[in-house]
């Protein structure tokens, strides 16, 4: 009788047996991230599908949803997916709400004409930073498991550095060479590596090239003399094969940097980045 009452006395005393929290994300990088991090503890809900364009995001009734019954967000921010925002704030009080580009433990760079620039996930350094807070937060949600998450993402970090030191290799071959991307959002893959971007057709935000914009890029196709030129996915490539026509500058493999076709899940963010590195290396040494 004398132990059963101890026996109470310690559960009532301890912490509480938490549950494997419902964790929401915002998009493919991020999506990949946290499932590798949570392993089979559970599988995190995706807002953005497949598909669509993270700067264009508009959140549809059925995924409200979602945010109400959340206990934690993991987004990269307002700067990537404005259209999240505000839906964050109104339906998400119940949860706490990471973003990984300002809480993320990683680092930050801005654009040249000023701002923050958002695609911060393709920096590794920025994955492995954030693979470490995502288990973190996880961990604290749920102590039961908080072995598992950090043993997770200790694997994850490790593999991202194999990687990271494969791709510096690959990559020192081609630093210094000018190329042009489609969309200015590989600014942290290419500070990472010392690649020489000279140029982008579609500014920060996503929106389609103006006649001006695509005559300044045709101007420096001729000042810069760019080796390649590199399309996106989820972009539309006529811009390209009209601005390359009656130039050298060679077309490169596209660059699916959101995940517009790649499908989120395990292994999938750093296969998203070797393929952008050996896209590159290959146009560039031609």
């Amino acid at each position: 009788m004398r132990s059963t009452a101890i026996l109470a006395v310690v559960m009532a005393a301890g912490p509480a047996w938490a549950e494997v929290p419902q964790v929401v994300t915002d998009f493919g990088p991020v999506q990949s991230l946290v499932m590798e991090v949570m392993g089979d503890l559970g599988t995190p809900t995706m807002l953005l599908q497949g598909g669509a364009d993270p700067h264009d995001f508009q959140l549809r009734p059925s995924q409200a949803q979602a945010l109400t019954e959340a206990d934690l967000v993991f987004w990269v921010g307002p700067e990537l997916m404005p259209g999240l925002g505000e839906a964050v704030q109104s339906l998400a009080g119940g949860a706490q709400v990471v973003s990984l580009l300002h809480d993320g433990g990683g680092i930050q760079r801005a654009f040249e004409e000023g701002g923050i620039d958002p695609h911060a996930w393709l920096d590794p350094a920025n994955g492995m930073a954030w693979a470490g807070r995502i288990s973190a937060v996880l961990a604290a949600h749920d102590p039961a498991n908080a072995a598992l998450y950090a043993a997770n993402a200790a694997a994850l970090q490790a593999r991202l550095a194999t990687m990271d030191g494969e791709l510096t290799a690959q990559l020192a071959t081609v630093q210094g060479l000018p190329f042009v991307v489609y969309h200015d959002a590989l600014g942290y893959f290419t500070d990472h590596y010392g690649l020489n971007v000279v140029g982008s057709i579609e500014l920060a935000d996503g929106s389609a090239p103006s006649a001006a914009r695509l005559m300044e890029i045709r101007d420096l196709f001729t000042a810069a003399r760019p080796l390649c030129v590199f399309p996106e996915t989820g972009r539309d490539p006529k811009f390209i094969a009209a601005l390359s026509e009656g130039t050298t500058v060679r077309i490169g493999a596209a660059q699916d940097l959101e995940f517009i076709e790649r499908a989120a899940g395990p292994g999938q963010y750093d296969a998203m980045l070797r393929e952008i590195g050996s896209g590159i290396a290959a146009c560039l040494q031609g």
